[in-house]
């Protein structure tokens, strides 16, 4: 099944993004831009939040455009993240980065499951596909995390790390834009075969 393979191979890639954001921010921001404790907890409370309120937009965004396209356009979001966060300097950006980041985080999440639901065949084994997915994406997390602790080692600083990151991103950019070749093509054999 090439469109489930590539969307998969696309999904480990920018959900190893996505968690190494998530569980790097906090540690970032302490690291990086010297934040105290409550202005972090302030942070964390605003992305879960703010990330509500994505899952809606980019609902709304998939019933306009598509869920691949919706899913390029959350990339190519969380590229412009990475290469705006290497910038940051003071907790208004940092605040600022992370209310951007709470509301693709939302979006994202809630797309990847519809996404892969809809590419799945229809069988008596969703589980077996659904733990599959669950495995890939705790599979990238570990990745992700691995990735960024080296190139934070190598190069002795976060923000190296971060564009690190776009570089995934960019790679599951690439691999979205294929898929999304690979489904329009279908839809055209669909079209010539009736």
């Amino acid at each position: 099944m090439p469109v489930l393979r590539t969307f998969l191979l696309s999904f480990f890639f920018y959900i190893m993004g996505v968690q190494t954001v998530l569980f790097m921010a906090g540690s970032f921001g302490e690291k990086e831009v010297h934040l105290k404790v409550t202005q972090l907890i302030i942070t964390i409370l605003l992305l879960q939040f703010v990330g509500i309120a994505g899952a809606f937009l980019f609902a709304w965004i998939s019933k306009k455009m598509g869920n691949v396209r919706s899913l390029i356009l959350a990339v190519l979001i969380w590229i412009g993240i990475c290469i705006g966060a290497y910038f940051i300097v003071t907790p208004l950006h940092f605040y600022l980065t992370g209310a951007a980041i709470g509301m693709v985080m939302g979006g994202i999440q809630a797309l990847s499951r519809s996404t892969y639901s809809k590419l799945i065949p229809q069988t008596g084994n969703n589980a077996g596909y659904f733990s599959f997915y669950d495995v890939c994406e705790k599979l990238a997390m570990m990745c992700g995390l691995v990735i960024w602790g080296s190139v934070d080692n190598i190069y002795g600083g976060m923000r190296t790390s971060i564009l690190s990151l776009g570089l995934w991103f960019s790679i599951s950019l690439i691999l979205l834009l294929i898929l999304g070749r690979m489904q329009g093509k279908m839809k055209e054999m669909a079209g010539f075969t009736r």
